[in-house]
């Protein structure tokens, strides 16, 4: 991947070289036909697209965002409704990850989003123990985080 990433950026400047313009606008244009080149050639060199990965990374990052507006609302919702019906509960979230690497940025990722916290992991480190604010139906809850965080994770490293 960090090949192609400098290939790239090579190819961007080959284009300013031959254009004979220096510009942020023409490096950008050369980044794009760099980027174009290597996607026409990935199935001739056999590798993966590096581009792919980024736009995961975006997705991730935009999914995040997304869980963290929903769950500050749904915390706000908690702490203003006069009565507190909520239902507390410690799940356990066994995860398809393979590294430490992966299963750390899960544990991160639900634990910045408010409402809930990752209290440990198993003696494997493949099941994490969380804590919910509320949480109606446990199965549901583990189904959600393997929908969302951890299936983001797998576009972005596998």
């Amino acid at each position: 991947m960090a090949f192609q990433i400098l290939l790239n950026i090579g190819l961007a400047f080959i284009w300013m070289l031959l254009r004979n313009e220096y510009t942020m606008i023409e490096f950008a244009l050369g980044y794009i036909v760099g980027l174009a080149l290597l996607y026409v050639l990935r199935r001739f060199l056999h590798f993966d697209f590096y581009f792919r990965r980024v736009i995961a990374v975006f997705k991730l990052l935009i999914l995040f965002l997304y869980k963290l507006i929903l769950s500050n609302v749904d915390m706000i919702k908690i702490v203003l409704s006069p009565k507190m019906d909520i239902q507390p509960g410690i799940i356990a979230v066994p995860t398809k990850l393979r590294t430490d690497w992966e299963v750390t940025l899960l544990a991160n990722l639900i634990s910045l989003t408010p409402g809930t916290l990752t209290m440990n992991f198993s003696e494997n480190g493949r099941t994490l123990y969380v804590h919910s604010i509320h949480v109606p139906d446990k199965e549901e809850a583990i189904k959600e985080i393997h929908d969302s965080f951890e299936k983001a994770i797998m576009e972005v490293t596998h």
